[in-house]
């Protein structure tokens, strides 16, 4: 299942990672100060159902949804970012030792379904005695800014609350078991939530941050956005598996390509994100969120090397193809280096191998139809390997 953060808040996404689900985050763009409503919880429910149904609209295949935000209501009055360090001292005086109800606003929606479920969830926070100097510290880290109520109860501004009545994580971003009760209306179980989304590859941040100079950076993207050009038909969609940083697609953009990413890694997609706004998500290449028949072309760039079973790639890609759509991947990777440093073949064969693709792609009604190369970066003393890049092309029936 393909399940949607629609917030840009830190907090909201590190709680759903620690309760074990990784959540694709779309920013919705929503304007919240030109939102009204007639009390701060409905201020609060309404900006989520709204972050929620603009994340919606740009999506060109099944999700759920979730749609979230806060507001500080104290004297009856909403308090939420207050954006500026005049503004956040001027409530961190207001707030001293009083008591306020921090709102949170969820809304989900279920796309396969068409359910829409808007929930409001409540906490009573209790806030300590400050000092001038507590105060300009605390506006100083910038913290306050940016969050709503100006004031964190998971990060700096922790020890300035001195007692919570009500849902902890609400306070934090989101109620955890409202959204559990939220998911199971829409026939959603959360240990299902593990399952989608706990399998990832080995990237870390740091890995993931150094992965395209540490594999030829633009100019390899390039040359092999220029060979898959070579391959692709003109215009349709174009999902791409493993998109990894996103180099290689954002290349194909700007060739006039429309494409669509998936990763595993949340590290890569970090990255892609950017190259690639409002394009990517994260996705198993076994089980891919796609509808039946709605890809003009996929590719599969270093990635079926990579598998134990490449065999279940193709069934996948066999599925969301058109007929008459292609697939373009590359093959015999680690082949095409030790060639390239004079080596003899391995006697392992790997999941990219030529003969082993031919066979289980005819399986599933895809036939090699066309081949190109295109060069890699040398490595250490060694001759610059070219890497064979093949189409193959789902039958029409």
């Amino acid at each position: 299942m393909r399940f949607v953060l629609a917030s840009q808040s830190p907090a909201r996404l590190q709680t759903l990672r620690s309760a074990g689900v990784e959540p694709e985050v779309i920013v919705s763009g929503v304007d919240e100060d030109n939102v009204t409503a007639e009390s701060p919880g409905e201020l609060a429910r309404s900006l989520a159902v709204l972050k929620a149904r603009a994340v919606v609209s740009t999506l060109t295949d099944h999700a759920t949804v979730l749609g979230c935000d806060s507001v500080l209501e104290i004297d009856g009055v909403a308090y939420g970012k207050p954006g500026t360090p005049e503004v956040a001292r001027e409530r961190l005086r207001m707030m001293s030792g009083r008591t306020g109800v921090l709102h949170t606003g969820h809304c989900l929606f279920d796309t396969r379904t068409r359910q829409e479920l808007r929930e409001l969830a409540s906490t009573t926070v209790r806030f300590a005695d400050l000092t001038e100097a507590e105060i300009d510290a605390y506006v100083a880290t910038g913290e306050p800014l940016v969050v709503a109520g100006s004031f964190t109860v998971d990060g700096l501004g922790g020890p300035f609350v001195t007692g919570i009545e009500g849902d902890y994580h609400n306070v934090v971003g989101l109620s955890l078991p409202l959204v559990r009760r939220m998911l199971a209306e829409v026939g959603i179980d959360w240990p299902s939530l593990w399952t989608a989304t706990s399998r990832k590859l080995e990237y870390d941040e740091t890995e993931a941050a150094r992965y395209d100079e540490t594999r030829g950076g633009t100019q390899r993207a390039q040359a092999a956005a220029d060979a898959i050009q070579e391959l692709l038909p003109k215009g349709g969609r174009v999902l791409e598996l493993a998109v990894g940083t996103g180099t290689v697609a954002a290349e194909l953009v700007a060739q006039g390509n429309l494409v669509h990413g998936l990763d595993l890694s949340t590290a890569m997609l970090h990255h892609a994100r950017v190259r690639l706004p409002g394009h990517v998500a994260a996705a198993d290449a076994t089980r891919l969120p796609v509808a039946d028949r709605r890809c003009d072309a996929v590719l599969a760039i270093w990635l079926l090397h990579l598998l134990d079973d490449s065999d279940q790639v193709l069934a996948e890609v066999a599925r969301v193809l058109r007929p008459d759509g292609v697939f373009i991947t590359t093959t015999e990777k680690r082949e095409s280096t030790r060639y390239a440093a004079g080596r003899t073949p391995d006697n392992h064969r790997s999941e990219d191998a030529l003969p082993l693709l031919v066979a289980r792609a005819a399986h599933h009604g895809l036939h090699l139809d066309g081949a190109t190369t295109f060069p890699g970066p040398p490595r250490g003393n060694t001759a610059t390997p070219l890497y064979p890049l093949i189409r193959f092309r789902r039958s029409a029936s």
